[in-house]
């Protein structure tokens, strides 16, 4: 058993001013979005410009926040959050959902594509190699914030985690999120990317591949403890990403076909 690091979680302090390890994560993840989509700019990989991406991240901040917060009301504590609506936008308790921030992001691109008077799937298909090294960075901030641990194990790796409680080894299920939504998630996208795909594709494998991955490490990450297991011992993380994978699955072949018809 390997023993949990445990990093104070404020990283600086400044007077009464309390700069996080979590909103230092944040600021990391949307950095590499902004290093990594130049790149892509500089490279002639797509036809957005340098304005497009500052604004695509500016809005794509509002949409994570406003996005993963509004999916956590709806889709983990509903019934809580209609009886206690003021406490939506109580943010500093915490609770926010990547499934909602997608959906944020995903309303960012096609208002940006509508403007700018691109093929939204164009913009979504440069977007898409640039978020999972922000999701890695976020990951990371869950590892340093003892949070979102695993369920009970006996691994060599296993950790105690002081949240949980119980004082029992549990999965390093947030080092298991960064590498691989993170990492392998990256790696995968930018290989898919880097030569001439049929547009609507590296999307399609961004849907498929975080959805799958998603759904593996749910197997390690301790549920949720007011949801717990849902149907057929799943739990709300994998429920949601079986449409992801439901719809990259569709979004890559009807892609693939029309690019071949207009060929």
């Amino acid at each position: 058993m390997l023993a949990f690091p445990q990093i104070d979680p404020v990283a600086v302090r400044i007077g009464p001013l309390a700069v996080h390890w979590y909103g230092l994560m944040y600021l990391l993840g949307f950095a590499s979005v902004w290093f990594l989509g130049n790149w892509r700019i500089k490279m002639g990989k797509t036809r957005l410009n340098q304005k497009d991406l500052e604004d695509l991240i500016f809005y794509a901040v509002l949409g994570v926040v406003l996005g993963g917060r509004l999916g956590y009301v709806l889709f983990y504590k509903p019934a809580y959050y209609f009886s206690h609506p003021q406490e939506i936008f109580f943010l500093w308790q915490g609770g926010m959902s990547f499934h909602g921030g997608l959906l944020g992001v995903i309303a960012v691109i096609l208002l940006l594509a509508r403007l700018r008077k691109y093929r939204w799937m164009e913009v979504s298909d440069f977007v898409a190699p640039l978020c999972p090294l922000a999701l890695a960075a976020g990951r990371l901030g869950n590892f340093i914030n003892g949070e979102l641990w695993g369920r009970i194990t006996d691994v060599p790796w296993a950790m105690v985690f002081p949240g949980s409680g119980d004082g029992l080894p549990r999965h390093p299920s947030q080092l298991y999120n960064l590498s691989l939504e993170g990492i392998c998630l990256f790696v995968l996208l930018w290989w898919f990317s880097n030569k001439p795909r049929p547009l609507g594709q590296t999307s399609a494998v961004f849907l498929i591949g975080y959805g799958c991955l998603r759904f593996i490490e749910e197997f390690a990450r301790e549920p949720d403890d007011f949801l717990g297991f849902l149907v057929a011992g799943s739990t709300m993380g994998q429920l949601l990403s079986l449409p992801m994978v439901a719809t990259g699955i569709i979004m890559f072949i009807v892609c693939g076909r029309q690019a071949s018809k207009a060929s």
